[in-house]
């Protein structure tokens, strides 16, 4: 996936760790192997290879994100959209891609005709994913999430009672430290807010992503491009948020819902999230913006 994790974990003293961390490792590599675009033989890019027509079987783990993503791109009407693959690459942040660039406006055109999560049909039994033509899957925006909550289930099948996990920065937290508190993690801030009060939730049992512009971005001729794209216009976000934090039961709800809303923006990502009972943080990229809002469902997880 092209970033680390970590795992802090309760275990007793005459426990061995190197198995544990060789489960954790295999765990991921399973999700890359399934999910992962910079992998050629992975699932993932010999679905975007197929011809049309073709049904594609899909390991249970693959079939399981899929049908979230895609459940995920109409509730939030396009913000999330697991087909945006095209435009990764025309822009430079995919595997595909040779370098970030700024496409004319025929080339997006192109690439948008190639996108639309309703494109997508998925059978059941057994799990599959029909190709049909040209539409080339990316998941980034989620695989991460259920990265996390697939090694917290293999933690626990290792009766591993209380543990932190973090993969690239989404983080899901259970149990109890051995002085029986919960995990706490600091949420990012803008750069102007005061450290004499940081924002800390208290994770057990719930899981917590951040999606913004703030560290991925490119520059040309002096106008910013956020890594960020709307699927529903073929370019990158403007007036994204800075950074937008998700607390959810699992991680890969989080990850997927804290890219659309930081795609939807501060003013109509904040009144979605309100609307729909969200646990959500926004902080505005400029001055004026908006600054910091969280929902009340957010606050109600904020640590005492």
């Amino acid at each position: 996936m092209g970033t680390r994790w970590r795992v802090c974990l309760v275990a007793g003293t005459r426990m061995s760790l190197q198995p544990l961390h060789d489960a954790v490792q295999a765990t991921l590599d399973r999700v890359v192997a399934q999910m992962s675009t910079w992998e050629a033989d992975s699932d993932i890019s010999r679905y975007n290879r197929a011809e049309a027509g073709i049904w594609q079987a899909l390991p249970q783990p693959f079939f399981d994100v899929l049908r979230c993503a895609l459940d995920i791109a109409e509730a939030s009407g396009g913000a999330y959209d697991p087909t945006i693959g095209p435009l990764v690459d025309l822009w430079g942040f995919g595997a595909g891609s040779r370098g970030h660039r700024v496409p004319d406006n025929a080339e997006i055109e192109a690439a948008r005709v190639r996108i639309g999560w309703r494109r997508v049909a998925l059978r059941d039994d057994p799990p599959a994913v029909l190709q049909p033509g040209d539409v080339a899957l990316d998941l980034s925006a989620i695989a991460k999430g259920y990265g996390v909550d697939a090694v917290v289930a293999r933690l626990r099948d290792h009766g591993i009672t209380g543990a932190l996990v973090d993969v690239g920065g989404e983080l899901a937290g259970y149990g109890r430290k051995p002085d029986d508190t919960s995990w706490r993690v600091l949420v990012e801030t803008s750069p102007e807010a005061d450290d004499a009060d940081p924002c800390v939730l208290s994770l057990d049992g719930f899981a917590v992503a951040t999606s913004g512009v703030r560290w991925h971005r490119f520059e040309r001729d002096g106008r910013s491009y956020a890594h960020t794209l709307d699927p529903r216009s073929g370019a990158p976000v403007e007036h994204a948020p800075a950074a937008v934090t998700v607390i959810a039961d699992d991680a890969m709800h989080a990850d997927a819902w804290a890219t659309a809303l930081t795609v939807m923006g501060v003013e109509d990502g904040f009144t979605f999230a309100q609307a729909h009972g969200l646990a959500a943080r926004f902080v505005a990229a400029e001055a004026g913006a908006g600054g910091t809002r969280m929902t009340p469902a957010f606050a109600a997880r904020l640590a005492p």
